[in-house]
């Protein structure tokens, strides 16, 4: 009870005391009868003010001690009091002067506010008015007040209200708002379709993709507050299977439990997956969320990719590679029939067998240890190793091995792919053997050129002494004849060396084919040039600058200077030219040596680069120069040929590798 009301209180029982004493002069009479009356009221009204006294005491302790900010304001709005709640939160204490409470109304709630009090005091009551204030210590805060005006035997006196600081859960309020629409946002958004219905089944809400998902001619917010059970049986038409769809929902509805990655196969071919999740909030239902994703492109791809999996399955299986696979203790784990084959031993004898104690070669052992470590880092590559079979054959293996990893990219042992490679390395070997032996026999085939060159050279060179001395002896004794005959045989002689010299050269070369370096072919072409006898009626010509080649300088000169001479030799024109050039390919280079001499018929041209093959017989051609051109070509990793026609020219090609 406030101090007003027992002021008021006060003053009745003053006008009451009052008209007792008048009542006392009018019944003076009665007042013997009335004493004991008199009493009692006495003792009443005694009663009554220390009813009042204690009654205002407690409302006192009330006011002081409420939690929430309690202000009394006179009829202009001038605060008469608050508790130590509203001193903390308006910033201002009872103690100051006195200040009215528009003053902490922020500028733009000024109007609203007088607003607001002209109603308070026209209606008796404002409930749940929000106000944005400025407090005592500069706090711009958001307020909540429910207010009363207190009345005096009826006349306003003045008003009182609860003061709330709401401004962190209006914050609060906004954050959720805006969470609950950018969430509304993603949902309407998402490329799953989704539908949250509430505890009876009817649409909270749904987004977009829903209702092309199902080809539902209606926007989203059309379906809200729609019954999901009775749009479920409308919609069981458009599945394959509408009696199972229904049963399947009738059955989810009544568990009420989590199904997720549920598939439903549609009519025109589409493929959902639908999961469903029920809302349960204090153990009470409180909605239903589904969520439908086609996927009838990760389906049908999941579907290829299995039978792609078959297929290379089968080609594994079958193909003529042994493929094993092996754990991280390098046990085997799997074998196909290929592997098996090449083993000898059933898959029941190699399945948890470690195979790199049962297969392989003792001698190769360590190899094995040390790819088992490099695969265990990662490492991936082939090597040829050594195995013994059941029947104790010893195979060549070409091995390509490789680490195996789980989804977490972790190694989980390894998988190997081997092909048997015997019969390829048995040929390997042996054409070893066989060019061990041919190197060999080349060698000794050298030395013993060598050997009859000098051997053969001897008696021709005793042969053309003898001739020379009886020339000598007999000088002035023979006749025209005779001196013919001597001059016969002295050619043969110079031809039969000559032919001795180029079969050794001949089988020479490829014998010092490692001697290799980088070859100025410009500068050795004009150095072979200016060596050579050149007519004066023959014109040669470099039409580009020559490249440098790696090769044997002293073969390179040779095969240039023979092709040179060679044109030389059968130019038949009285003008007569040689024209050098060189094209760049991509491997290689591209020479070609062109003349105007007499040609060469097109059916001679299989046989010119055959070893004694001469077309133009005299003293000076053994048949074996354009072999050993052939040769040095061959030997420099080229190849040669011409293009030539009788009484117009010849033009040599050739190609020497970059």
């Amino acid at each position: 009870m406030s101090q007003q009301q027992i002021d008021i209180l006060k003053r009745a029982l003053v006008r009451e005391r009052a008209a007792r004493k008048q009542a006392e002069k009018i019944l003076e009479n009665k007042a013997a009868e009335l004493y004991e009356v008199n009493q009692k009221l006495q003792k009443s009204n005694q009663d009554l003010e220390a009813l009042l006294t204690r009654t205002d005491s407690q409302l006192q302790g009330v006011f002081e001690n409420i939690v929430d900010s309690y202000v009394i304001i006179d009829l202009v709005g001038n605060i008469l009091k608050m508790n130590d709640a509203a001193e903390e939160l308006l910033g201002y204490s009872c103690t100051d002067q006195m200040f009215n409470l528009i003053k902490l109304v922020h500028p733009s709630e000024v109007e609203r506010v007088k607003t607001s009090f002209e109603t308070l005091f026209k209606d008796g009551i404002l409930t749940d008015f929000n106000v944005k204030i400025i407090t005592g210590n500069n706090r711009h805060i958001l307020v909540h007040i429910n207010a009363s005006v207190i009345y005096d035997q009826g006349i306003a006196v003045a008003a009182q209200g609860i003061v709330r600081d709401i401004t962190k859960q209006k914050a609060s309020e906004n954050r959720l708002k805006e969470s609950e629409n950018r969430l509304a946002t993603l949902i309407l958004n998402l490329d799953s379709g989704v539908i949250l219905e509430d505890e009876n089944r009817h649409i909270v809400l749904t987004n977009k993709k829903f209702t092309q998902l199902f080809n539902i001619d209606a926007s989203p917010t059309d379906l809200i507050g729609m019954n999901c059970k009775t749009a479920a049986e409308h919609n069981s038409v458009l599945f394959k299977d509408p009696e199972a769809f229904l049963l399947r929902m009738r059955d989810i509805d009544n568990k009420k439990e989590t199904v997720l990655g549920d598939e439903l196969e549609m009519i025109d071919g589409k493929i959902l997956e639908r999961n469903y999740l029920p809302i349960v909030q204090g153990g009470k239902s409180k909605g239903y969320l589904w969520t439908f994703k086609d996927v009838t492109l990760n389906r049908t791809y999941r579907k290829s990719l299995e039978a792609e999996k078959q297929k290379y399955s089968n080609i594994i299986s079958n193909m003529n590679l042994g493929l094993v696979e092996v754990d991280k203790r390098d046990r085997i784990l799997m074998v196909n029939q290929s592997f098996v084959d090449m083993t000898g031993y059933s898959k029941e004898e190699l399945i948890g067998v470690k195979g790199k104690d049962l297969l392989p070669f003792k001698s190769d052992m360590e190899i094995i240890k040390n790819k088992v470590i490099e695969r265990k880092q990662g490492k991936t590559e082939s090597y040829e190793l050594r195995i013994k079979n059941k029947a104790g054959e010893i195979r060549y293996w070409l091995v390509s091995a490789a680490p195996n990893y789980n989804l977490k990219g972790e190694i989980t042992g390894s998988i190997g792919v081997n092909f048997d490679f015997t019969e390829i390395k048995n040929l390997q070997l042996q054409k070893e053997r066989l060019l061990k032996k041919i190197e060999i026999s080349n060698n000794e085939l050298h030395e013993y050129a060598h050997v009859v060159s000098h051997d053969l050279k001897s008696p021709l060179r005793s042969i053309n002494a003898l001739v020379s001395w009886l020339k000598s002896d007999n000088e002035g004794k023979l006749d025209v004849g005779s001196l013919q005959n001597f001059a016969l045989i002295e050619d043969t002689l110079e031809k039969m060396e000559q032919l001795i010299t180029d079969v050794l050269e001949y089988s020479s070369i490829g014998s010092d084919k490692n001697l290799t370096t980088d070859v100025d072919l410009d500068k050795m072409v004009a150095d072979v040039i200016h060596m050579l006898y050149l007519p004066e009626h023959i014109n040669i010509t470099v039409l580009n600058s020559l490249p440098t080649v790696v090769g044997n300088k002293t073969k390179l000169q040779q095969l240039f200077q023979n092709l040179i001479s060679n044109a030389i030799k059968f130019i038949d024109k009285e003008t007569g030219y040689i024209e050098i050039d060189f094209e760049d390919l991509e491997t290689h280079y591209k020479f070609s040596i062109k003349d105007n001499g007499v040609g060469i018929d097109k059916k001679f041209h299989h046989k010119i680069f055959k070893i004694f093959h001469a077309l133009n017989k005299s003293k000076d051609s053994t048949g074996i120069g354009l072999s050993i051109v052939k040769k040095i070509v061959e030997l420099h990793e080229g190849e040669i040929w011409l293009d030539s026609e009788t009484a117009v020219g010849t033009t040599f090609f050739f190609t020497l590798k970059k």
